[in-house]
């Protein structure tokens, strides 16, 4: 047997060990260190499992095992991994936008992407059918997150009140003002009012509040979180903010109560 061939299979006992445990990731050092190779051998073990999409390397140095009832879609969900990638990378995160409504059972949501709010840009991720876009944020830290189980774990997710701000803070990676709105309303269901106000008193830019607002007063039935916003700005008194941020025309309502110019139709599928 060749000296290639012995390190492949050495790198094959290797992951279904870590499969086996219930970890689906490893680091190329740790690797290297418990196979006692070097790391050029390491490099051409790995990719012949990635050849049999049995591996997939995410980053440099981090690479992700593919089981075998995910070989057919020739890769593993960002979720799977996405805190063992984040801690590697030593960045803060939580899950957002409407990966976070997704998750949080906002059932008009799917996006083809895992979106991750962290605190540095970093390039997205594309690796088989994953591909995981990152969203710089100043101080994540702050951003009201929970914790939500995978099937390896658990991941850093922001929390309905968060996203739900979150969602009209990054308009154009949310889609249009519908689909948005959309999302608001589902995530309207699991909104507790305390933690809504909580969450806003942490918002430094009032426009998201007042959109907020005057989406959740005129299409959500939570009259409670309605109500907690309104007090939040009444006390604020911000001027007038438009209703869709790029467009400064077309307004076909001036709502006093929010201070919102209502410049576009919204429709959300509900």
């Amino acid at each position: 047997m060749s000296a290639i061939m012995q390190k492949h299979l050495k790198l094959t006992d290797f992951t279904e060990n870590l499969q086996a445990q219930g970890r689906y990731w490893f680091t190329k050092s740790e690797a290297v260190k418990a196979l006692g190779i070097t790391a050029p051998a390491f490099n051409k073990a790995a990719l012949r499992l990635i050849q049999q999409t049995k591996l997939m390397r995410i980053r440099n140095g981090f690479y992700v095992i593919i089981p075998a009832e995910h070989r057919k879609s020739k890769g593993l969900p960002p979720t799977y991994y996405i805190d063992a990638l984040m801690k590697f990378m030593k960045q803060p995160y939580y899950v957002g936008v409407l990966s976070a409504a997704a998750l949080h059972g906002a059932a008009h949501q799917s996006p083809q992407e895992l979106q991750v709010v962290t605190s540095r840009p970093i390039p997205m991720i594309e690796s088989g059918p994953t591909r995981i876009r990152f969203i710089t944020k100043k101080n994540v830290e702050k951003t009201p997150v929970q914790q939500i189980k995978t099937p390896t774990g658990f991941i850093h997710v922001s929390t309905p009140e968060a996203t739900a701000l979150d969602l009209l803070r990054y308009v154009r990676l949310a889609g249009h003002l519908d689909n948005i709105t959309t999302a608001i309303v589902e995530l309207m269901e699991k909104i507790n009012p305390a933690k809504l106000t909580q969450a806003v008193k942490l918002e430094k830019e009032l426009s998201y509040v007042q959109r907020l607002g005057y989406l959740v007063d005129r299409f959500s039935s939570n009259k409670a979180a309605s109500k907690e916003l309104f007090q939040f700005i009444e006390k604020k008194m911000p001027g007038f903010i438009f209703l869709r941020p790029d467009q400064r025309k077309g307004v076909i309502e001036k709502n006093v109560k929010w201070n919102v110019f209502v410049n576009t139709e919204v429709e959300p599928d509900l």
